[in-house]
């Protein structure tokens, strides 16, 4: 089954200066998500596979838009992570289905590597509401300058019969991080 899409959407934020200090060059996080038809809303199913291969395409899709809008290649990507939230006629379930078993390994390859968990959330929700996508390290989950996060809010998504689906990837950290731990430049990404 393949992901019956009604809206994309990629933003890319920049943060140039913070507490007066210029950040140089600019900190870069960009989120790309997908307003897709829950094919399950309104009913039990004991199956989710289609959904779950529906998160496979979805990994692909965004990962790739989100390296695209930040203008890298893969291997420069940072931090990543991934985010669904149901409408009120589908289930956690459904979100869980669609981030947990297959989206992670074509998200990987769009941002070449990833040896660390992708963090992720899921919630219930309704239009307008604002769905927070976590953000950590790709290769090393321990690397705390890149513990942030990106929100994703579309006025009319996701209606009760929807899921909006999010990727957030990044180029760098938090700007002017200064809470000790790994460094960037000191992640290995063997083991995460």
């Amino acid at each position: 089954m393949s992901a019956k899409i009604r809206k994309i959407l990629v933003t890319v934020e920049e943060t140039h200066r913070e507490m007066d200090r210029a950040i140089l060059p600019p900190t870069r996080k960009a989120v790309a998500g997908a307003v897709i038809e829950n094919p399950f809303a309104g009913v039990f199913v004991e199956d989710l596979t289609p959904l779950m291969d529906i998160g496979a395409e979805l990994g692909a899709l965004l990962g790739a838009r989100c390296v695209a809008a930040l203008g890298i290649p893969p291997a420069a990507a940072e931090s990543y992570g991934k985010s669904a939230m149901v409408g009120e006629a589908g289930e956690l379930e459904h979100a869980a289905a669609i981030l947990h078993p297959k989206l992670g390994a074509p998200l990987r390859k769009a941002v070449e590597k990833g040896a660390a968990l992708v963090a992720s959330t899921k919630k219930m929700g309704s239009p307008g509401q604002v769905l927070d996508v976590p953000l950590g390290h790709k290769d090393a989950a321990y690397v705390r300058s890149h513990f942030d996060g990106m929100e994703v809010r579309l006025s009319d998504a996701p209606r009760a019969g929807e899921i909006l689906v999010a990727v957030a990837v990044t180029d760098s950290g938090r700007p002017l991080p200064r809470v000790g731990g790994p460094t960037q430049e000191e992640a290995r990404g063997k083991t995460g």
